[in-house]
């Protein structure tokens, strides 16, 4: 793990990393002396009103302000709330990491899960939760249960172990697992908040918002937005991987330009051809000038400057690699990890992958990037849930950032490797 350095905190409040102050492998007395613990609010003080202010947004992917989805369970529950416990919210701190390419959350439990426990707590307090849960994989619960063990306040907290499947870390997946074992996405149209485990309002976020939650409940809005921009307040953990020095997590500002995030992984940016930014639903960008903004839309684009960090992901790819194979591989390891509880799943991305797997091979003339496009057009927007779009996000962003290497390709030709095809 390493961090980038940040710029001071105010007094009594941890300067340095936010997430990792305590250090490594922090146990619950090195988080004490490092955070202090959660003030006991006036009656005044609302936390749905600190993270309104916060502007924090979620770190799973998808950037949907965690303020709103507070707010959305809040009202559901109130017509139930003197219903008994089976009125009663649902939490869930979501730390499947089924993106290939991450791995930030998985060092966020390791080091600091007294922080993801701090702000479940601090968020069951303020909505009345009835159930608590921390989803993770195998690898990560024999850390979390000692953490647990530790504390008085968070032993009715339950851990649940993740499935080792890209999809099982979407939120309705998630409910779906506590619910029946599968961790299948369900519907897109439906709403966890109206109506997610056993049919209670359910938030669930990604175990690094919830480390936030828990410094917003601590410092309050205005600490929060001492870091990052206007747009883009706080840190985020980004999981650097690829053709790097070595692969590490850092701590970053939030819009922070990303060559500035690659110069504090070690790499150079001549060295770079491209960039995968928030992972394999992410997109591609060539590096220079370009800023890890959590506003736009999903994804962000290189024509607005900002692209949206999605997983939290910058994976690098070398000169002299091959934009469209990497991504051919990708789209590859999709079309097999889908749920098969749809069409555009089920039929859709094989035949998306093999036609991709054709252009990175120079296998076809210019009615293959056709077929591309109509194939992905096919997929978009039918899913029983966002795993297609996100693939097709990926394609599309390959096909605009590496749009030179598919004349070559459609010549037999590699422009990065230089040799043919």
């Amino acid at each position: 793990m390493a961090t980038e350095p940040l710029a001071g905190a105010p007094s009594g409040r941890p300067a340095g990393s936010r997430l990792f102050a305590a250090g490594a492998a922090a146990g619950h007395a090195a988080h004490l002396a490092a955070y202090g613990p959660v003030p006991r609010h006036g009656r005044d003080w609302s936390l749905a009103q600190e993270l309104e202010a916060s502007g924090l947004t979620g770190r799973g992917g998808a950037g949907f302000s965690a303020w709103r989805k507070f707010a959305a369970v809040d009202r559901a529950r109130r017509p139930a709330r003197y219903a008994g416990r089976a009125g009663r919210s649902v939490l869930i701190a979501n730390g499947a990491e089924g993106e290939p390419l991450s791995f930030k959350d998985a060092t966020l439990l390791h080091n600091a899960p007294h922080l993801v426990i701090d702000g479940l707590l601090a968020a069951a307090e303020a909505l009345g939760a009835g159930s608590l849960f921390i989803y993770a994989g195998a690898a990560r619960l024999p850390a979390l249960a000692a953490a647990l063990a530790e504390r008085s306040d968070a032993r009715h907290i339950a851990l649940l172990e993740a499935p080792d499947a890209f999809v099982a870390g979407q939120s309705s997946a998630v409910v779906s697992f506590l619910e029946t074992g599968r961790a299948l996405p369900r519907d897109v149209a439906g709403r966890l908040a109206d109506g997610g485990f056993q049919g209670r309002p359910t938030l669930v976020h990604n175990v690094e918002t919830w480390a936030h939650i828990a410094l917003v409940a601590r410092y309050g809005a205005g600490w929060f937005r001492a870091e990052g921009t206007a747009e883009d307040p706080g840190t985020r953990l980004v999981s650097v991987t690829g053709d790097v020095p070595s692969e590490v997590v850092l701590e970053v500002p939030g819009g922070s330009r990303l060559d500035g995030v690659l110069a504090s992984a070690g790499v150079a940016g001549d060295a770079v051809s491209a960039v995968l930014v928030g992972g394999y639903h992410g997109r591609w960008v060539r590096p220079s000038g370009v800023v890890l903004g959590g506003g736009g839309v999903p994804g962000g684009g290189p024509e607005s400057g900002s692209v949206r960090p999605g997983a939290g992901v910058v994976h690098v790819l070398a000169r002299g690699r091959c934009g469209l194979a990497a991504t051919a591989r990708m789209v590859e390891y999709l079309a097999g990890q889908s749920a098969r509880q749809c069409g555009p799943c089920m039929f859709g991305l094989p035949a998306l992958a093999g036609a991709m797997e054709r252009l990175a091979a120079g296998r076809g003339g210019p009615e293959l990037v056709r077929e591309v496009g109509r194939l992905s057009g096919l997929v978009a927007g039918r899913g029983a849930c966002h795993h297609p779009d996100g693939t097709v996000q990926l394609v599309g962003s390959a096909l605009e950032t590496f749009a030179d290497d598919v004349r070559w390709h459609l010549a037999g030709q590699c422009q990065e490797t230089g040799g043919a095809l």
